[in-house]
């Protein structure tokens, strides 16, 4: 007797959005690599997405991708289902000094449509690769500034498809952190912002980008800063300190622009960056007695590292 193995999409309840199987990750990953997703969820709206997720039997996993700015995809890829979240999670508008954004729109475009309907204080997000929620999962921040300095409050789905409306305290934010579980799935936020001159405002996110220029290889495949900064230090300096930088292994590359990316030179696996970063904690660990934290959020299914893992 022979038995077939069910496909995991014959399990998806009925949705209005767009049900895909076995779709490549590394087409849509600033690394481009690692394995496909099982299935891939494209809600229509938020009740799409409410009533997925209420529906889909318990047992599924469920993990969300915004545009893999900040991601690295083991080489097995994602089990379960990945959501990402279309148009009508792109949309914004403001109130006064109230932006509304949801969390599929680009950090970059909500600091634009501020700067242009006058409102400073989301300039930072200019500088920042990915979505407003991905900035809202881990408190993203650049230039000296950072999510929790602006927000107001945000909508949230859990897994069994409730609505959460989340304030300042209910994030729990801290250094590139917030306290929210990480199979919950955020829809939209609102920014206190504050009253600016938009050519002033345009200026200031100008410098930016040509700082950003000038010190992160922004013209190569990478992903955001790789480690968060140890309290009172700065990884790339750590990194520094133990030779990292123009480190090699397999197709994956330290910066030797900036030492806190890792860079894909065209060949690396998944493998590659995962074994280069680790070998950089180990260095420093064994060198400075700090453990660095990824920044970069690892997902899926990984074949054995061949480089030393730090504690």
């Amino acid at each position: 007797m022979v038995f077939l193995q069910s496909r995991l999409i014959d399990r998806m309840p009925p949705v209005r959005g767009r049900l895909r199987e076995d779709v490549a990750l590394n087409k849509i990953t600033w690394f481009q690599v690692g394995g496909p997703a099982d299935v891939v969820f494209k809600p229509e709206d938020e009740q799409d997405l409410a009533d997925f997720l209420k529906a889909l039997p318990a047992d599924i996993p469920v993990f969300t991708i915004g545009v893999g700015s900040n991601l690295l995809v083991r080489d097995g890829g994602v089990r379960g289902v990945v959501i990402r979240l279309g148009r009508h999670f792109a949309k914004t508008a403001y109130d006064g000094e109230i932006l509304t954004v949801g969390a599929g729109v680009l950090d970059g475009n909500a600091a634009k449509f501020a700067a242009n309907a006058g409102l400073e204080g989301a300039e930072f997000l200019s500088g920042i690769p990915g979505c407003i929620g991905g900035a809202l999962r881990m408190n993203a921040g650049a230039y000296g500034a950072d999510i929790s300095d602006i927000f107001l409050s945000a909508v949230a789905y859990d897994r069994n498809g409730d609505r959460h409306e989340l304030g300042l305290k209910d994030m729990g934010f801290s250094y590139r952190h917030s306290d929210i579980p990480k199979d919950w799935i955020f829809t939209q936020a609102k920014l206190r912002l504050s009253p600016g001159n938009t050519r002033e405002i345009l200026d200031r996110m100008a410098d930016i980008s040509r700082n950003r220029e000038e010190s992160q290889p922004v013209r190569n495949q990478t992903g955001g800063s790789t480690f968060a900064n140890p309290p009172g230090q700065k990884a790339w300096e750590l990194i520094e300190n133990v030779d990292g930088r123009g480190l090699t292994i397999g197709g994956a590359m330290v910066s030797d622009k900036h030492c806190n990316f890792l860079i894909n030179k065209g060949t690396a696996t998944a493998a590659d960056l995962e074994n280069l970063g680790e070998e950089l904690r180990r260095r420093v660990f064994e060198a400075h007695d700090t453990l660095l934290r990824w920044e970069i959020v690892r997902v899926g299914e990984a074949r054995q590292l061949k480089a030393g893992k730090a504690p």
